[in-house]
């Protein structure tokens, strides 16, 4: 049997009113002044706002920047790092959907990269080009749809080509994330079920994959199960919080 190596390496912390915990994550890395990268659906929800008072309550300077499209393009990445920069952040706070919590991977990556976006794309080995010296990233999912928070990529449409490309590195990956299902409220039922289905489809290919990984078939198994008990009930619900952390 050839030998292999297995990782799940982010800190998650999930529960009812987690984002508390969100300043001690933040100076955990060193952190002092946050960009917070988010939509604007976010800000329209006030969990931008939320997010901001719990990081000033631990006393973390804060800026948000909430230009993200919903299929983020180049010119959100590049109005990101002029903002964080403009703040003097060391951390990015990323808030939202899959658009938000992407960009902000991105917007980490190129304050200290300096080639053009498009030399980092994984299907040509862009990922030899990253270093490890991003700033931290911490991730707080308002959608239980994309699994970015725990992942180690972001997607952006390039200038160059006008395609969805995918950048990918393990220095990509969060140093935290926030899972609270008190900030999921606000979305709408067709959304609850959009990304619900989001998760779900996402488990199935975890599962069905070619790539043999035992324990992403447990997780994927897992979250079918969590899938079949609870997304009819957060659609139907948007208060019931168990629903919700399911």
């Amino acid at each position: 049997m050839a030998n292999v190596t297995w990782s799940f390496p982010t800190t998650i912390v999930f529960g009812n009113g987690s984002i508390s915990t969100l300043p001690d994550h933040v100076k955990r890395v060193g952190g002092k002044r946050a960009l917070i990268v988010c939509d604007a659906g976010v800000v329209k929800a006030n969990i931008a706002d939320r997010v901001q008072k719990a990081l000033e309550s631990g006393g973390i300077a804060v800026s948000i920047f909430d230009r993200v499209d919903p299929n983020p393009v180049e010119k959100n990445i590049f109005d990101g790092v002029v903002a964080f920069k403009a703040h003097k952040a060391d951390v990015v706070i990323a808030v939202g959907g899959g658009s938000p919590l992407d960009a902000g991977k991105l917007i980490a990556l190129m304050t200290t990269h300096d080639r053009p976006l498009v030399d980092y794309d994984d299907g040509t080995g862009g990922d030899a080009f990253i270093t490890s010296n991003v700033p931290p990233i911490i991730t707080v999912p308002t959608t239980a749809g994309t699994g970015s928070e725990v992942g180690r990529s972001g997607v952006v449409t390039l200038d160059v080509n006008h395609r969805k490309t995918v950048i990918f590195s393990p220095h990509l990956l969060a140093k935290a994330a926030i899972l609270d299902p008190e900030l999921t409220k606000s979305m709408p039922p067709r959304i609850t079920a959009a990304t619900g289905f989001d998760a779900l489809t996402h488990s199935v290919e975890a599962y069905c994959s070619l790539g043999d990984h035992p324990m992403a078939d447990g997780i994927a198994i897992g979250g079918l199960e969590l899938c079949a008990a609870y997304l009819v009930r957060a659609t139907a619900a948007p208060d019931d919080l168990e629903a919700r952390g399911g």
